[in-house]
């Protein structure tokens, strides 16, 4: 009967703690989108005015800023499922002994994403005060544009991607192989998630360049192939075939 009463408490904690960290995700997810409807044409007109003519440290940050938020916005369905699966194993004995909080590995799978936010802040701030960039935050035409998308597309097809992708795709495997205990240890987890995660993703997300950076329909796009490439069974097919739209989209571009 012990036995049984732990199991069935364990399994609540479990489903409670499930029901928070998800609301809490829903939460976060409905902020950082909202924001990014409300704020994108002001701050489109702050970077990329006809009167900026070069950026300032505020302009910067107000980069960095919505580079962080686009990143949220679009990879936090994706890592749902792992945050989900940590609150479960933290609910009960864990691999290492102890319970492990998922706010901290979320909270380093979005320092690493953040810090892919500070380097794109940074190339766009190259791009813009080299002219390069249109009143829509995006390289236009010609051809490097072009060799960009082209560029996205055949990294669909590298071991690298399918490397990172098979990490994306285990979060139970990775944690009962890779479990570091403590808040620390929850931490270096999520840094290290994120690394794949970005590694997977990064040329994807690149191409805001050419779609526009504050294009919200690209983010939705974006948001939902990423969320299939990694969690459908099958969703590594699709993932190819789409790399091999980018080639034939970017050869058009320049044809």
């Amino acid at each position: 009967m012990r036995v049984l009463a732990h199991e069935w408490t364990w399994a609540a904690v479990a489903a409670r703690d499930r029901v928070v960290v998800g609301g809490g995700m829903l939460a976060l997810l409905t902020l950082a989108w909202a924001y990014l409807f409300l704020a994108a044409p002001y701050m489109t007109a702050a970077i990329a005015g006809p009167d900026v003519s070069r950026w300032g440290g505020s302009q910067f940050a107000m980069a960095v800023t919505m580079w962080t938020v686009m990143m949220l916005a679009m990879m936090l369905p994706t890592v749902a499922p792992w945050v989900t699966a940590l609150a479960t194993l933290s609910a009960g004995p864990a691999p290492g002994g102890s319970a492990l909080p998922a706010g901290q590995f979320l909270a380093g799978y979005l320092l690493v994403w953040t810090g892919y936010s500070l380097v794109a802040a940074s190339l766009q701030w190259v791009l813009h005060d080299g002219g390069l960039l249109s009143a829509s935050t995006s390289l236009g035409g010609g051809i490097l544009p072009a060799l960009l998308v082209v560029a996205a597309g055949l990294f669909q097809w590298t071991p690298v991607k399918r490397a990172c992708l098979r990490h994306c795709r285990s979060p139970l495997g990775f944690f009962l192989t890779s479990w570091r205990a403590g808040r620390w240890g929850a931490l270096r987890m999520g840094l290290q998630h994120g690394l794949f995660c970005v590694a997977c993703c990064w040329a994807l997300m690149a191409l805001s360049f050419v779609a526009g950076v504050m294009n919200l329909a690209w983010m939705a796009l974006v948001a939902v192939f990423v969320l299939v490439d990694h969690a459908v069974a099958r969703g590594d097919v699709f993932g190819r075939a789409a790399g091999a739209g980018l080639v034939a989209w970017g050869v058009w571009m320049v044809w």
